[in-house]
C-alpha cells in the first residue's frame, strides 16, 4: 500500500469511510485510494458530493489530522480540526490586546516586508536561469527585484516615525500606508512574471476572485490550498484566524491566515504555478473558465509537494510545511511576550 501523506478526494460521489489503520476511499463499490493513517497528515475534499463517515471523521481528529474542503475554484469553505485545539485561552487573550498596541505595526510591516521581499527573491530566482538563455528578461527581471525592494526602504522608514517610536501608534492610522506601498511592489512583481508566463497564455495582470484564465485559476487555487495549511498552523500554535493586523478585521474574514500566508505565497504556490507553465506542463481552463479536474488534481499534487520540499531556516534545511509551522509558534510567543521581535520567512535564490 503506497504512503499518502496528503489524500486529496475530488471524485463526485466518493465516499470517504475507516477501515481497520486506514481510510479508504470508494465509489460505487470501486476503491479509489487507502491512505494508512499512521502516514496520513491532511485530508483535503475538493470536489461536492464526496461524503465522510463519522468515524473517519473522529479518528482523524484524535490524531490531529485535519480535513479541509475547497470549492471547486480552490477557495476554502471550512476545515475540521479537533475542538480541543481552541482552548488555548492565554495565547488568544495576548493576540486580541496586541490589536491596540504598537507591536500591531510591527507585526503588520513584518508581514508585508515578508512579502515583499520573497517577490524580489524569487524574481532574482527565475532571473538567475536566464542570463544566458534570455539576457533581456534577465536583465529586466532584475530591475524589477530592486524597484521591488526599494519599496521595503519606504516600509521602515514607518518603523521610524515618532508615534511608532514612542510606542503610540495605532494600526488603524498605518494601514492604509502600509497597504499602498504593498500595492506598489505587487503592481512591479506581477509586471515582472508577465515576462516569465508564455504567450500563449495570454497573462496580462494578476485577478483574484473572478478570474478565468488559466494562470490566474491557477494560481488562485493553489493559494486556497496554501491558505488550509497556514490556518492548520495557526489553530496548532493556539491562534485565532480571524484576528489579523496586516489585513482588516470583517465579519467570516480569516485575517490572521491571510497575514500569515503572505510570507508563503512565493515559494510555495508561485513558483510552482510559473514553473509548470514554463515547463510545458499545460495549464487548462474549460468554456466556462474554471479549471477541469485534472488540472485541480496535478495542481494539488505540486503544491502539496512543494510544501514538502526543503528550505534554508534558521541556518537549517526544514520542509516548508515545517516552517509554516514553526512561523506560526514564532507569531505565538512574540505575542504573548516571549520573543522580542517576529521576523518574516524569506526564501531563497
Amino acid at each position: 500500500m503506497p504512503v499518502i501523506q496528503n489524500l486529496i478526494v475530488d471524485a463526485f460521489g466518493a465516499h470517504i469511510g475507516k477501515h481497520s489503520q486506514r481510510l479508504k476511499v470508494t465509489r460505487k463499490g470501486e476503491v479509489l485510494a487507502q491512505a494508512p493513517l499512521i502516514h496520513l497528515q491532511s485530508v483535503t475534499i475538493a470536489n461536492r458530493g464526496v461524503s465522510i463517515s463519522a468515524e473517519a471523521v473522529r479518528e482523524c481528529t484524535e490524531r490531529g489530522i485535519p480535513i479541509h474542503f475547497l470549492s471547486g475554484t480552490g477557495k476554502p469553505y471550512a476545515s475540521l480540526y479537533s475542538a480541543g485545539l481552541t482552548g488555548t485561552a492565554a495565547t488568544r487573550r495576548a493576540q486580541l490586546l496586541a490589536y491596540d498596541q504598537t507591536r500591531a505595526v510591527h507585526l503588520a510591516i513584518a508581514f508585508s516586508s515578508g512579502k515583499i521581499q520573497n517577490q524580489s527573491n524569487l524574481l532574482k530566482y527565475f532571473a538567475k536561469y536566464r542570463k544566458q538563455t534570455s539576457p533581456e528578461i534577465h536583465r529586466e527581471l532584475h530591475l524589477c527585484s530592486l524597484e521591488v525592494l526599494d519599496v521595503l526602504l519606504d516600509l521602515g522608514r514607518i518603523l521610524q516615525y515618532p508615534e511608532v517610536r514612542r510606542g503610540e501608534a495605532r494600526l488603524d492610522d498605518l494601514r492604509a500606508e502600509i497597504m499602498g506601498l504593498e500595492g506598489r511592489a505587487a503592481r512591479t512583481y506581477w509586471r515582472a512574471v508577465r515576462l516569465l508566463i508564455p504567450e500563449q497564455y495570454a497573462f496580462e495582470k494578476r485577478i483574484g476572485r473572478g478570474a478565468t484564465d488559466a494562470v490566474n485559476s491557477a494560481l488562485n487555487y493553489g493559494y486556497g490550498i496554501l491558505y488550509s495549511e497556514v490556518e492548520r498552523a495557526l489553530v496548532l500554535a493556539g491562534l485565532d484566524p480571524y484576528a489579523g493586523f496586516l489585513h482588516a478585521d470583517r465579519p467570516g474574514k480569516p485575517s490572521l491566515t491571510l497575514d500569515l500566508i503572505e510570507e508563503f505565497r512565493q515559494p510555495v504556490v508561485d513558483r510552482t504555478v510559473i514553473g509548470m507553465t514554463t515547463r510545458n506542463m499545460r495549464l487548462a481552463v474549460d468554456e466556462e473558465g474554471l479549471l477541469p479536474k485534472e488540472t485541480r488534481r496535478l495542481l494539488a499534487e505540486k503544491v502539496l509537494a512543494r510544501l514538502e520540499k526543503p528550505a534554508r531556516y534558521a541556518g537549517k534545511r526544514h520542509p516548508l510545511r515545517a516552517i509554516i509551522q514553526m512561523q506560526a509558534r514564532h507569531l505565538a510567543t512574540f505575542l504573548r511576550g516571549e520573543r522580542p521581535e517576529y521576523l518574516p520567512f524569506e526564501m531563497q535564490w
